[in-house]
């Protein structure tokens, strides 16, 4: 796993699976599994379109928004549709792998790098980066052997942000992160307790950057009171995600990643090769990419989490809007 940050944030919010769950798997989605890991060296299994097709969900809120529109847009595309909760990639991997799920909304970077450490081991170089033709050309070799097909990126990314107080940034003209190393000023920054040692976190800042990072303060990746440290002056900045939508409440700003710190963590949709690998999937889901936006996320994300709204309504009154599902 990379990073604090989007993975940090995406591991606290899950839900723990229990038994039931599991069970679940085995319904009529799963009568047709894709290829297993037994013959991954001969794979023959043609593209597939099944006509029942099972979205996984990790159970937060952003994995949730993204599977209700996965299975709307696969629904108005003729397929039945439902929508499995998983907590955890250990577990909703394998089963997108045997086909007891058809369709998971995953992010690029942090994949590519799980997969190849489940493949080369915990150790293992990371293969994911900044670079999104790179990332995802690296991704699709890990996934395919595994009978996974990963279809294109679309425009929303969710990754690290490093995010300081408005006033502060407007007093000292900050805009960058490179403008903040320019200023050379003292920062202690609100992270989890991971940042101190993860090359994109707090060595990163300090090597791309030359940000003086004098502490990090270990009160979460994007939690109330990390924001508030920093919205009160105890800290200088604090680390959250890229669809973070409660910035303004705490008169906070991005400072841009201009020198590309972060890697290519796009949402991108993976499917079981046999089941849902068609042209007629990947068409229905392909539809997203044109519309969804990082910006659009958050403000998803914001309904569900602040304004209590049902993630399928949310995501169904979305693709209404954006001209992709019908009005009735």
């Amino acid at each position: 796993m990379r990073a604090p940050g989007p993975a940090a944030l995406r591991r606290a919010r899950r839900v723990p699976v229990a038994l039931a769950a599991l069970i679940a798997l085995a319904g009529p989605a799963a009568c047709a599994g894709g290829p297993s890991l037994e013959n991954r060296g001969a794979l023959t299994a043609s593209p597939g379109n099944s006509h029942e097709l099972a979205i996984g969900s990790a159970g937060f809120t952003e994995s949730e928004l993204l599977a209700q529109m996965y299975a709307a847009l696969l629904g108005h595309a003729g397929y039945r549709t439902h929508v499995l909760t998983v907590g955890n990639r250990e577990l909703y991997e394998p089963a997108l792998e045997s086909g007891q799920i058809d369709v998971v909304p995953e992010y690029a970077a942090t994949f590519a790098d799980w997969l190849n450490a489940k493949e080369h081991g915990p150790t293992a170089a990371p293969v994911a980066s900044p670079d999104l033709g790179a990332t995802m050309a690296a991704l699709r070799r890990l996934a395919a052997p595994r009978g996974l097909t990963v279809l294109p990126a679309g425009r929303a990314v969710d990754q690290n942000a490093f995010v300081v107080r408005a006033a502060y940034a407007a007093e000292h003209r900050l805009r960058t992160l490179s403008d903040l190393g320019r200023a050379r000023l003292p920062v202690r920054l609100a992270a989890g307790d991971e940042c101190v040692r993860r090359p994109f976190c707090a060595p990163g800042l300090r090597k791309t950057y030359g940000i003086d990072i004098t502490a990090v303060d270990p009160k979460g990746v994007g939690t109330t009171p990390a924001k508030q440290a920093v919205q009160n002056g105890q800290d200088q900045m604090v680390l959250t995600t890229s669809t973070d939508a409660t910035l303004d409440q705490f008169g906070l700003v991005v400072l841009a990643d201009d020198r590309k710190l972060q890697n290519a963590d796009y949402i991108v949709p993976v499917v079981n090769r046999s089941r849902a690998g068609g042209a007629r999937p990947a068409a229905a889901l392909n539809r997203l990419n044109a519309v969804l936006t990082t910006a659009d996320l958050a403000h998803l994300d914001e309904q569900v989490d602040s304004w209590r709204r049902l993630p399928a309504d949310v995501a169904r009154h979305y693709l209404v809007k954006k001209g992709l599902l019908p009005q009735h």
